[in-house]
């Protein structure tokens, strides 16, 4: 005999809006750290720049790796 559980066809909706909702939260934080890391190394100088170790090129990939 076939027994079908109808219960937990309900619940699965849930579990992917929840886990929808968690991949977009974690992109938005993602891309925010990205922008705000840009902009703070964006606002110093060569010089500044130079004493850590980066040039103005090297922002781009900085801000991408984190």
């Amino acid at each position: 005999m076939a027994v079908t559980d109808f219960a937990r066809s309900a619940v699965a909706p849930a579990g992917l809006f929840a886990g929808l909702f968690g991949k977009i939260a974690t992109v938005y934080t993602a891309w925010a750290t990205e922008r705000q890391t840009r902009a703070a190394l964006s606002r110093l100088s060569d010089r500044e720049l130079e004493d850590i170790g980066l040039c103005r090129g090297d922002i781009d990939f900085v801000a991408r790796s984190l």
